[in-house]
This record gives structure tokens, sequence and C-alpha cells, in this order.
């Protein structure tokens, strides 16, 4: 993305090893990638890019609850500035798209089935 004149924000992953325990018994040892403040650095992001007008679209990745917050300020923004900003959230639509009820990331969705979510997936192994 970056080759393309996009601006990346990188952090880095860190990772805790965790014991896995199989129903034969035997265990193994895997390592879990744990990120931290890719929410807050989003909607940071999110936020002052609206404010100085850099976009009309933003399609999230993301079910992450903090987000709603930031969506929110957007759409203040917007009203503010007496423009139209459409914020939608991609995940795959369905029964577990909203679990209990709840609202995910923002409150519009862009409706994908799974097959289309999971070709959006980065499966590169960054260990």
């Amino acid at each position: 993305m970056e080759c393309k004149g996009i601006h990346v924000t990188k952090r880095i992953l860190k990772y805790h090893s965790e014991e896995v325990t199989f129903a034969d018994g035997s265990t193994k040892e895997r390592f879990i990638a744990k990120e931290k403040g890719i929410d807050v650095r989003l909607a940071l992001d999110m936020v002052r890019l609206a404010r100085q007008n850099q976009y009309d679209v933003a399609v999230l990745f993301s079910q992450d609850q903090d987000l709603a917050e930031a969506t929110r300020d957007i759409k203040d923004i917007a009203q503010e500035q007496e423009r139209w900003i459409r914020l939608v959230c991609a995940f795959p639509y369905g029964p577990d798209a909203f679990p209990k009820g709840g609202v995910r990331g923002c409150h519009e969705s862009f409706k994908m089935d799974k097959a289309f979510y999971n070709k959006c997936l980065d499966t590169r192994d960054y260990r």
C-alpha cells in the first residue's frame, strides 16, 4: 500500500506463548500475536482525516466496539462541516455479526458474505 502512496502506520506485534491441550491429552506450545494500540490509532486517524476533509467514505474492517465512539464523532464533524461522510463496517453479515443484539464498529454495515470477507483477510505470518 505504501508504494501506491497510502500512508501506513505500523505497530510491532508482541507474542506470548500459550500451552494448548488436545483431546488426547497431548500438549503443544503455540505463539499468539498481541497487538496494542491499533484501535486507538485507527480512531484518531479517522477523526483527524475527517476534520481535514480527506475522505467521504470510510470502510472499517473491524468489529471493535471502541470504534463506535469515533464514528459518532465523525458524524458530528460531517454535520458541523455541512458535508456528507459515509461510514460502514465490513465484516461477515449474519447471525454472528451482532452478538446479543449489540452494535459492532459503526452503526451501518456493508453486507458481505463470508467468502468475500475471507478474500480480504491478510494471511501473512508477520513473525
